[in-house]
């Protein structure tokens, strides 16, 4: 079974980093592309950054140049470096993992709040 366990999340001000990591129980070049989504509250899901089996990176427009994603293969896990945070950065943010296409495996998220 499948099991993807985020952690990194918490409360802080306004300009400041965070680092969220996402631990996969096997081999994440298992997966097409792994990635992180966020939702925020009364918002729909919404794709932040992915990285490709290839490594390829891909941002959401809102994140780019702030978030970098990034992936450690001998610890099966993808980080989400999270610089110059926003309050609308504010959302429970989510790893998963695609596999034929389809974004099958997620984690059970961790919260992110930004203050001003």
């Amino acid at each position: 079974q499948v099991q993807l366990v985020e952690s990194g999340g918490g409360l802080v001000q306004a300009g400041r980093s965070l680092r969220l990591s996402c631990v996969a129980s096997g081999s994440i070049l298992r997966y097409d592309a792994m990635g992180w989504f966020r939702q925020a509250p009364g918002k729909d899901r919404e794709l932040v950054a992915r990285i490709g089996d290839d490594s390829a990176t891909d941002y959401d427009d809102s994140v780019k140049g702030r978030f970098t994603i990034s992936r450690d293969l001998a610890k099966n896990t993808v980080y989400l470096n999270m610089n110059s945070l926003k309050p609308e950065d504010t959302a429970v943010y989510y790893c998963a993992a695609m596999n034929r296409a389809v974004w099958e495996f997620w984690g059970q998220g961790t919260g992110v709040s930004v203050s001003s």
